[in-house]
Order: C-alpha cells, then structure tokens, then sequence
C-alpha cells in the first residue's frame, strides 16, 4: 500500500492553484499524444490524480506513470475543460526528482550541460541552419553566454545538475 503524503500534495497544491480544479475528466489523457503512443503508459490524468492523492512515492520514487515521458506539447493543458496547468505540476514534479537525487533521463542530464556551454539545450548544426536558410527563416539569434552563465550560476543550476555526481 502507498503511504499518503500530505505535505508533497499541499505542496503541490500550493504551487500551482490550478490543481484543484481538476475533477478527473480525462480529457488531458485523450488529447496526450505521448499517452497514445506509449499506449497508456503515459498518463496525465494519472499523474494528477497521484498528485491531488500525495502519493509522493510513487510519482518521486516510482516514477510511475513517467512523468519525464512529457513532450510538454500543451495539448493536455489547452484541451483540459477546468484551465489546469499540468505541464507547470509535471515540472515541478520533475524538479523535486532531481532535488532530492533520483534518477533522470541522460538526456535531460545532456540537455543541461549543452546549456551551461552554449546556454541552449539543443545547439543548433550547420545543417538545421542551411535548412533554415533555404526555407527562408530567419537567423536565429546567438545567445550571450556569459549572462546566461551568470543566470545559472545565480539559480545553482550547474549544482542541481550535479546532483547525481557529473561533472
């Protein structure tokens, strides 16, 4: 049996309002494209209502359903009839997972530090902008990272990172 967690549902709670409102419709579930390939596996009304119950274990420790399974495509929150803002609560779901040192996806481990050294999460190749150029986008604008280390540095992020020991 899972143990309630009271204080991991008000904390929830109290971070994103929107939570409340959720009456377990379902609709955010139907509308998940991530919910539909992984053929269920992926469940956003599961998350919430695991959220709304406090059963922090099985969302922190578990992970299950995998809340970093999320594309943070925002069909969930724009179809949800009720306004709640499930990829904010899956966020910060995420972030209590690497707060108290879980494991994460090495992607998400790669997308930061490809952050810290070039302050974007997925840098863009000389072949995306050629294909850019040919479509006739704009440049994308560089990045100045020096602010954007400062950002880091201020938030603790690269220590945040480093939780699980990397370097």
């Amino acid at each position: 049996m899972q143990m309630v967690d009271f204080e991991f549902r008000n904390e929830i709670i109290k971070e994103n309002f929107s939570l409340n409102y959720c009456y377990q419709c379902g609709t955010c579930s139907s509308s998940c494209p991530v919910a539909f390939i992984t053929n269920g596996e992926f469940n956003p009304r599961k998350i919430i209502e695991q959220s709304l119950l406090g059963l922090k274990d099985l969302l922190i420790k578990d992970q299950k359903p995998n809340v970093w399974l999320c594309c943070t495509c925002h069909m969930c929150v724009e179809e949800c009839p009720q306004n709640v803002f499930l990829t904010e609560i899956f966020e910060r779901i995420k972030n209590m997972i690497v707060l108290i040192g879980e494991p994460y996806p090495e992607t998400f481990k790669m997308q930061a530090k490809s952050i810290i050294e070039n302050g974007l999460a997925i840098p863009l190749s000389q072949p995306i902008i050629r294909r850019r150029n040919q479509l006739g986008l704009p440049n994308v604008e560089s990045v100045n990272i020096n602010e954007i280390n400062k950002l880091l540095k201020a938030t603790n992020f690269e220590k945040k990172v480093n939780l699980l020991g990397e370097s």
